[in-house]
């Protein structure tokens, strides 16, 4: 019979994780600097006439449509315009089609070539920037002459052959890497609300 965790050090433990991740995210100059060129580019994109497509798996899709419903509804200024954000993989009957008649691979890649337009913008979220149906969304939002926002971990720091900007948070643990993408995103939205609404 396994032992009763202590839930208050095991508290205290991942608090002191996400606090140290985030003072290396701090420290990270290329990792801020990209965020902050990300969040220019995006926000002139949207003034331009461009959507925002946003899209993951599992607690990254949860993150995407968090993302997506900052940007239509108010984030930080109530009195603003919604801004054009569409979280990829939520319509159940084109994702089941895609994903029954193709592949897993192709559930958000099909829906943005149906989509997208040249200026447009995606935001891809992967903590190992790996993921199939991941890597072939950036190939046709490439194809479509959209701006790829690769949000990522560790592991897919090295892939910015296949991103315009990739944000590679310095951790190969899942669940901090997505708490520093909540934090990132965030700061994408507060800035493209300032910048373009």
């Amino acid at each position: 019979m396994s032992e009763t965790p202590d839930l208050e050090r095991l508290l205290t433990q991942r608090l002191a994780a996400t606090a140290a991740l985030l003072e290396r995210v701090r420290a990270d100059a290329p990792l801020l600097a990209a965020t902050v060129d990300a969040a220019a580019r995006t926000a002139r994109a949207i003034q331009a006439g461009g959507t925002i497509f946003i899209c993951g798996n599992g607690g990254s899709a949860g993150e995407a449509t968090h993302l997506s419903g900052e940007l239509i509804g108010p984030f930080l200024n109530k009195t603003r315009r919604p801004l054009p954000a569409i979280a990829l993989g939520f319509d159940t009957s084109a994702t089941s089609a895609v994903a029954n008649d193709f592949s897993f691979a192709e559930v958000f890649a099909r829906q943005l070539a149906a989509l997208a337009r040249p200026g447009d913008v995606l935001w891809a979220l992967s903590t190992s920037g790996r993921s199939p149906n991941i890597l072939r969304v950036l190939e046709i939002a490439a194809e479509r002459g959209c701006l790829r926002v690769l949000i990522t971990g560790e592991r897919g720091r090295d892939l910015t052959g296949i991103a315009d900007i990739v944000l590679g948070v310095p951790s190969g643990e899942t669940p901090r890497i997505q708490e520093v993408h909540l934090m990132l995103g965030h700061f994408l939205c507060e800035a493209v609300e300032a910048l373009a609404s």
